[in-house]
């Protein structure tokens, strides 16, 4: 790409990458047919129609209009094999399901985003909470249970992975679970919603208390995805970043209101629309500190694109990452541009500069990836981005909706 433009016009966010594979993931607790609308057009998604077919189920994917329709059969296979779950961690989320379901379950253990480990101990003491026998064999997880059953439930931290396993086992386990300490975010709302659409009975949506009553049985439905604040906070962040002006649809700004009140900050103009918000920038942005949390907390994914926003921002900021430990690794590469990051533990100093200078730079996952896309957009020259691979698990279209922008950037290889 070659940085310079200035990005002006409108995006439309799609469904959330981080609800819809696990929404995918829900369709197996259901005989028959479930539609879901609002689907990405990711590698991601394609990955888990492969995983959910070598399941037993018939998948398809119609891009034309944003639809996966999944259809499960009675009996189900029980084994996600490795060659897939490496290549996306949201594989994990079969297990829940498969547990309920099947009553055992053989998992590889995950892949995916090189940003630090992220452990399965709160999903497997969930579960053999419930009753399940859980062991760690060949690099596969395997769980079993005759019946799984209610259980109280304290999760160490609000893990969003753990939530959903835990989650979609109880379901269908007989006699009440309480989770508490669980994860608060969008798409655990958009998953807690569409279980209850099956017939699930759970109480406190929302809240940091699940109680999940069992049922015998889950009915498939039809289910729109919740729009992705992630992508939609990017757009934002390149709005500012390029001094533009970017309407952004379809998207709920109640979802980013952390991050948005950050870009008003910088010096942004935001304002909502009817069916999202407007992102202009008139002036040079002044740098905001950053602290990671979980949600309602500034949200790591929008991390990385804010350090690229402050790297050519009046100022100095402290970012803190208080989720992934190393969520920092593309710093290194954000400093090939010219950017001045000093990193310290989960801390980072960011020294704003007058401007980048393009070069070669390589991406380590979705979200660095975004970063040093928005970072090439203000460099001198051309930048470009290898691995480019990871950004197309996270973002549908990047490089059209960049170009209708009017950004000068293309896709290679």
């Amino acid at each position: 790409m070659t940085g310079g433009s200035r990005l002006v016009g409108e995006v439309r966010v799609t469904g959330a990458k981080n609800s819809v594979l696990k929404l995918m993931a829900a369709a197996l607790l259901a005989r028959g047919t479930t539609t879901l609308t609002e689907v990405p057009d990711i590698l991601d998604v394609e990955i888990m129609a492969e995983l959910l077919r070598r399941l037993g189920c018939q998948v398809s994917h119609d891009k034309a209009v944003a639809q996966v329709v999944i259809t499960v059969p009675d009996a189900l296979e029980h084994r996600a094999d490795y060659d897939l779950v490496r290549r996306m961690r949201a594989s994990i989320c079969v297990l829940g399901p498969l547990l309920a379901r099947c009553g055992q379950v053989d998992v590889a253990l995950p892949g995916g985003d090189n940003i630090g480990s992220r452990g399965l101990d709160m999903h497997i003491d969930g579960l053999e909470r419930m009753g399940a026998t859980v062991t760690n064999e060949h690099g596969y997880l395997i769980a079993s249970a005759a019946a799984l059953h209610g259980a109280s439930i304290w999760l160490d931290f609000p893990s969003v992975g753990a939530t959903e396993t835990i989650l979609m086992a109880a379901v269908l386990a007989k006699g009440t679970t309480v989770i508490d300490n669980v994860a608060r975010e969008p798409e655990i709302v958009d998953i807690c919603q569409m279980l209850t659409e099956m017939g699930a009975r759970i109480e406190g949506i929302g809240s940091s208390t699940l109680t999940v009553t069992g049922v015998e049985s889950l009915e498939p439905v039809t289910h729109r995805t919740v729009s992705d604040r992630i992508v939609a906070g990017t757009w934002a962040v390149a709005a500012v970043i390029t001094g533009g002006d970017i309407t952004v649809r379809n998207a709920n700004p109640d979802h980013l209101r952390i991050a948005l009140d950050k870009l008003t900050t910088a010096g942004a103009e935001v304002s909502s629309t009817d069916d999202g918000f407007r992102v202009v920038m008139r002036e040079r942005p002044k740098a905001v500190d950053i602290v990671t949390l979980p949600y309602p907390g500034f949200p790591t994914d929008l991390q990385p694109q804010f350090i690229a926003l402050n790297s050519i921002s009046e100022g100095a900021a402290l970012v803190t990452e208080n989720l992934f430990e190393a969520r920092f690794r593309f710093v290194q590469e954000l400093a090939r541009l010219g950017a001045d990051v000093r990193t310290d533990g989960h801390h980072a100093l960011v020294r704003g500069v007058e401007r980048l200078s393009g070069a070669p730079v390589e991406s380590t996952d979705i979200r660095a990836g975004a970063g040093l896309v928005l970072a090439g957009l203000v460099a001198e020259g051309v930048t470009t981005v290898y691995g480019a691979s990871h950004i197309d698990r996270g973002y549908a279209g990047f490089v059209d909706q960049l170009v209708g922008l009017g950004a000068t950037v293309e896709a290679q290889g």
